[in-house]
C-alpha cells in the first residue's frame, strides 16, 4: 500500500464531532433495533430469557446469536449449516480487529471494551472517517450505542415477543441494510467502484435463497474482493482513512 500523508490526531472540532456523532446514532437506532427480532426468535427456538440475554451480553455478533438459535430451532440436521455460518462470521470479526487495532491503539481493558464492540457496523462507521480522530469517535459512539439498544431490544423481545407474531414483518432487518448503504454510497465516486458493488450486492441476491443467514454477505464482499485484485488499473480516489501509525513513520 502507497503511504499517503497523515491525517491530524489531535481531537476533533465540534462541528466534525457533532456530524460523526449523528452518523454514529442513525446507525445504532437502525441496527440496535433489530435486537427487538432476535430477543422473540431466542425465546421461541427455547431458550429462557436469562438465557437469551446472556447472548447479547456476551456473544454480541447478530449474525452469530441468529446461527445459534437457527441451530435450537432446526434440531442436529441444520447443525452443519450453523457452525459453518458461526464460524465464517467469526473469521470475519477477526479480520475486523487487525484493521481496529491501529486506529484505536487501545491497550488494557479499552482493548478489550474494543474487542467486544467490533462489529460491521462500528468497523464501518470508523473506516469512513477521513481522520483517526473522527475514527476513533465513530468507533466507540457506535458500537456503544449498538450494544446498549441492541441488549435493550433483545430483554423487550424476549419478554414480549409471544405477542408480536412474527418479528421479520416489522422489517427491522431492512433498517440495518439501509444503514449500510447509506455508509457505502458516498464511497461510490467512480464507474468501477459502482460497478464492483453492483457484482457484489447481485452476488448477494442470487446467493440470499439458497444459503445460511450471513453466508451472502461474506460471499459478496469476496466477490467484490475479487473483482478488485482482477483490475490492475483503478481510478478510485484514495480512500478516507488516513490513519497514522507510529510503527511505520506516522503514515499508512
Amino acid at each position: 500500500m502507497s503511504a499517503v500523508p497523515a491525517a491530524p490526531t489531535g481531537t476533533l472540532d465540534p462541528d466534525e464531532r457533532r456530524r460523526v456523532v449523528r452518523k454514529s446514532v442513525s446507525v445504532a437506532l437502525a441496527t440496535g433495533t433489530y435486537g427487538l427480532s432476535f430477543g422473540a426468535l431466542s425465546v421461541a427456538a427455547g431458550l429462557s430469557v436469562v438465557q437469551t440475554q446472556a447472548l447479547s451480553l456476551l456473544l454480541f455478533s447478530g449474525g452469530s446469536q441468529f446461527a445459534f438459535v437457527g441451530l435450537l430451532a432446526a434440531g442436529p440436521a441444520g447443525a452443519g449449516a450453523a457452525i459453518a455460518t458461526s464460524t465464517l462470521l467469526g473469521v470475519r470479526n477477526a479480520l475486523y480487529g487487525l484493521q481496529v487495532s491501529r486506529m484505536l491503539g487501545a491497550r488494557g481493558l479499552r482493548r478489550a471494551a474494543a474487542a467486544q464492540l467490533t462489529i460491521d457496523e462500528s468497523t464501518a462507521v470508523a473506516v469512513a472517517q477521513p481522520g483517526r480522530a473522527a475514527a476513533r469517535v465513530g468507533f466507540w459512539t457506535t458500537g456503544v450505542g449498538i450494544y446498549l439498544l441492541w441488549n435493550l431490544m433483545t430483554l423487550v423481545g424476549a419478554l414480549v415477543g409471544h405477542t408480536m407474531g412474527d418479528p421479520r414483518r416489522y422489517g427491522l432487518d431492512a433498517a440495518a441494510a439501509a444503514a449500510f448503504c447509506a455508509l457505502l454510497w458516498p464511497r461510490l465516486k467512480s464507474a468501477d467502484a459502482f460497478a464492483i458493488a453492483a457484482v457484489a450486492a447481485l452476488t448477494a441476491v442470487l446467493i440470499a435463497p439458497h444459503a445460511p443467514a450471513g453466508v451472502p454477505v461474506l460471499v459478496a464482499a469476496g466477490t467484490a474482493l475479487l473483482a478488485g485484485l482482477s483490475r490492475r488499473t483503478h481510478h478510485d480516489p484514495t480512500p478516507p482513512h488516513h490513519w497514522s501509525d507510529p510503527a511505520d513513520g506516522g503514515t499508512r
